[in-house]
């Protein structure tokens, strides 16, 4: 697994809940190092047991815990790059939504050896869609749930969002539009700001 998968789900741990939770959680999944390398690549066991060791310590279910940290990536001020990428993708949730087919080849193109689960969109009519994501790590789903309420503030959409649950490896998500003007959206600039 790539180092900048495994080091987002440590600056989500620290970020949300404490530098103490997350060696805690580094300890019951029994890893010989607390720091992930961003540009590394891991043992693709690793990424599971440490999703199951903070979903443990901080006694949440996982897959809301997964959520949360789809929310948290593309909505933490830390995580404004991740967020930037996705906005690329559409003018309106609804580009957004049909972009996400391109996201993992979006996402080699910025790291050419970041390999992200393939998803796929199908469109049922009327507002309605199924994103199924190709899931080598349990809950990707939900990551992308995570991902898509966020995304769905960020262009001031109102859509309802459930997890349908995984078939050989692969978790579906329907969405509904309900309003796709429900509120103003967060502003977007296609240029980087100067810092």
């Amino acid at each position: 697994m790539h180092g900048l998968i495994n080091r987002a789900i440590q600056c989500f741990v620290t970020d949300a809940y404490g530098h103490e939770k997350w060696v805690e959680a580094t300890r019951v999944a029994e890893l010989d190092l607390v720091d992930f390398e961003a540009m590394m690549i891991y043992d693709a066991g690793i990424t599971p047991r440490v999703l199951d060791a903070i979903a443990r310590v901080l006694d949440r279910d996982r897959g809301e815990m997964m959520e949360d940290l789809g929310t948290y990536l593309v909505s933490h001020p830390t995580t404004e790059a991740l967020r930037r990428l996705l906005r690329f993708g559409g003018v309106n949730f609804v580009e957004f939504l049909q972009a996400l087919d391109d996201l993992p080849d979006r996402a080699r193109l910025a790291v050419s050896d970041l390999h992200l689960p393939q998803i796929e969109l199908r469109e049922h009519g009327a507002g309605r869609y199924s994103l199924l994501c190709d899931c080598p790590v349990s809950g990707y789903g939900h990551v992308m749930m995570g991902i898509l309420r966020a995304m769905a503030d960020d262009y001031g959409v109102l859509a309802l969002l459930d997890h349908q649950g995984s078939d050989n490896g692969t978790e579906v998500i329907s969405v509904s539009l309900i309003e796709t003007e429900f509120a103003e959206g967060r502003v977007f600039d296609l240029g980087a700001r100067a810092g």
